[in-house]
């Protein structure tokens, strides 16, 4: 059964004082999370780039974006729902739906990355052997994620930080192995055995079993949302996939290093970005539970503050001197460099739409929040792919830039009508025909 919060429960709620500290130590909890998922990111794109060279890291960065499609393949059917519906819920609720949905993203893993094994070894080369590898350590992968979306439903982020944490402990050894080797595949691989010992230690912190076998249950009951969530996910990353091949294609690969090496640099806040709902979904939903009037407000906050914290990141940037960028990323810093500022307005355009995609999803306004991602999708890879037709790598980062501000406004849009439609029916979950 999906958990009901009564009126009676409202009313008997924590004061409000106490709510907002628990709410902030909830959140700085988020922070220090994302923030330990930032350091982790930046250091091994940092570490593969300078180890690596431009056109090798490149490579690397193909399969860190069809990992970015897989992922969200898995927050779509087995965590996002278990965010939206198990926030704040009894203890045994939520330990019977985490241990299912975690299961679900265990056997995504699993059944993925059989695909990817394949395809990497009829591919062959640099790039097959990569895939290859990734198909391995995608379970790990996918488990690690789930457990950190479980942890933030409970309301226990200092679990996930400490999570992270191990993850961060468990690469440095891994990434010195790897550079040894000198291969991509070495490094996909450190990257993903470093991802098991934390996904190991996320069944200790839990103390629950994912349960692959109840998956098919999970999915089942959870396809009101789960269904919407996947395309909505996955039209996400695939956008950004398509992308990252098409400019292989259009420009070289070359050209994907570059763009990603833009990203390293922006990393703090596009980490944010794709783990946004382990925080700010399970908060939305639980303002929406105390205070349904407060939620747009709450939203706004957040998307506005992060596109503030971009721009901010973005200008600092642009006053690194070429050698301080150089020691960082090495050859990619040339060519990554010329991206800062397209690359930082995209940035800001995606962090004020969270804001309201994060509203959409506390609302279980599915098909609103699908519209407006399909929408933003098509955006990201008709600017991303014309403007690398037109200018190579830097076309493309401004050709995205220009997608996600325009994409943004649409977010906040649906928001605003899933709110007016929630405040006439405030005791069901917003449903658009």
């Amino acid at each position: 059964m999906r958990p009901v919060t009564t009126e009676k429960e409202e009313k008997t709620a924590a004061p409000a004082g106490s709510g907002r500290r628990a709410l902030a130590g909830r959140l700085s909890w988020g922070l220090a999370d994302q923030a330990a998922s930032s350091v982790s990111n930046f250091a091994v794109g940092v570490y593969v780039a300078r180890s690596l060279g431009v056109t090798a890291f490149g490579v690397f960065s193909l399969a860190w974006v069809t990992y970015g499609v897989v992922l969200n393949v898995s927050r779509g059917v087995a965590t996002d729902p278990l965010v939206v519906r198990f926030s704040g819920v009894p203890e045994a609720s939520w330990r019977a739906a985490v241990a299912r949905s975690s299961g679900a993203a265990l056997a995504v893993g699993v059944t993925v990355g059989a695909v990817c094994l394949a395809a990497g070894l009829a591919l062959g080369g640099p790039v097959g052997s990569a895939f290859a590898c990734l198909g391995v350590v995608l379970p790990a992968l996918l488990l690690q994620d789930a457990w950190r979306f479980a942890f933030f439903a409970a309301g226990d982020g200092r679990k996930a930080f400490v999570n992270d944490v191990v993850w961060g402990v468990a690469l440095v050894p891994a990434m010195v192995v790897a550079a040894r080797a000198g291969s991509v595949a070495a490094f996909v691989l450190a990257w993903g055995a470093s991802a098991a010992v934390a996904a190991a230690y996320g069944r200790v912190q839990s103390g629950i079993v994912p349960r692959p076998s109840r998956a098919r249950g999970w999915l089942r009951e959870q396809r009101d949302l789960g269904s919407r969530y996947l395309v909505e996910n996955v039209s996400l990353s695939g956008a950004g996939q398509l992308r990252a091949y098409g400019l292989g294609a259009l420009a070289g690969v070359g050209a994907v290093g570059a763009v990603r090496g833009a990203e390293l640099l922006l990393g703090p806040f596009l980490a944010v970005l794709m783990g946004l709902s382990l925080v700010t979904v399970a908060e939305a939903a639980r303002v929406l539970r105390r205070a349904p009037d407060r939620l747009g407000r709450f939203c706004l906050l957040l998307g506005g503050g992060q596109a503030v914290a971009a721009l901010l990141w973005g200008a600092a940037l642009l006053l690194v001197p070429d050698r301080a960028g150089g020691l960082v990323l090495g050859d990619v810093w040339g060519t990554a460099s010329a991206l800062i500022v397209p690359a930082t307005l995209g940035v800001a355009g995606a962090g004020l739409g969270t804001g309201a995609a994060a509203g959409l999803r506390a609302l279980g306004a599915a098909r609103r929040s699908l519209r407006a991602q399909l929408f933003a999708s098509a955006c990201y890879a008709a600017g991303g792919l014309g403007g690398a037709a037109a200018a190579g790598a830097v076309g493309s980062a401004w050709g995205v830039a220009a997608a996600t501000l325009a994409s943004s406004t649409v977010w906040w849009v649906q928001l605003r009508s899933a709110l007016r439609e929630h405040h006439q029916n405030p005791n069901r979950e917003v449903r658009t025909p």
